[in-house]
């Protein structure tokens, strides 16, 4: 008798598979023919008589994702459809990691990340906060010259043993080291990293952040679920996804 102890539920697709009774083994799914990515931050914006610009934020900020994907063979279709059938509409969250932001794009940072997997919060972080101050974990170590650092456009989650239920995504915009910062002097074991949006929620002193293999929680834009069987018999599909935290 084999046992599994959850359900995959990550979109299915070359570097996470599916089973035939849902298990996160099995079957790899099919890959991506195109991916795009848009940053949503609805914003109210107006002018003074002298010029001067009022905005403000109206609304949270959502990453909206569309994939599409090649023509599909039956049994390549099926891992896919299967999957977001199961997840009812928006009824069921799930999770989709975008191959392009697998590990930072810095070399040494990515070596490092990929061998470590993670770095934590120096201190606590207040919601809304917009950079924070990272170090290695307890018995690991790092030095962001030797070891990299972030840079603009690597996503990463936060994994908070106090918050289970802190699921938004963040892109890096900026990184400050010790050989170049603002204000306050970074030690050479720490960075400090700049981010967007905010923080959705408190952080505490110690949470992980994660560079690799970063994964967004999306539901569907809106149903019906609907697919196209082409003249070759293959099947086209695409998804559009917004993030639900």
């Amino acid at each position: 008798m084999s046992q599994f102890a959850s359900f995959q539920n990550i979109l299915p697709d070359p570097n996470n598979a599916i089973g035939t009774a849902g298990q996160p083994t099995g079957t790899n799914g099919p890959g991506f023919a195109s991916v795009a990515l848009t940053s949503e931050q609805k914003t109210l914006r107006d002018f003074t008589n002298s010029g001067r610009i009022l905005a403000r934020a109206v609304a949270s900020h959502r990453w909206k994702i569309k994939i599409d994907y090649n023509p599909l063979t039956r049994d390549e279709f099926d891992i896919v459809y299967g999957f977001m059938l199961q997840r009812r509409g928006g009824i069921d969250p799930f999770f989709v990691q975008l191959p392009q932001y697998s590990l930072p794009k810095q070399a040494a940072f990515s070596t490092y990340i990929n061998a470590q997997t993670h770095l934590i919060a120096d201190a606590t972080g207040v919601a809304g906060a917009t950079t924070m101050l990272l170090k290695a974990r307890s018995g690991e170590t790092y030095d962001n010259d030797t070891n990299g650092t972030p840079t603009a456009g690597d996503l990463f989650t936060i994994t908070s043993s106090a918050n289970s239920n802190h699921k938004k995504a963040y892109m890096v915009t900026r990184a400050e080291t010790d050989n170049a910062y603002n204000g306050t002097a970074v030690a050479d074991d720490r960075v400090r990293i700049h981010f967007v949006p905010g923080l959705a929620k408190a952080t505490s002193s110690s949470d992980e952040f994660v560079f690799k293999n970063p994964l967004i929680r999306v539901i569907p834009v809106k149903d019906p679920l609907q697919y196209t069987l082409n003249s070759n018999n293959l099947f086209e599909y695409s998804l559009d996804l917004i993030e639900a935290q």
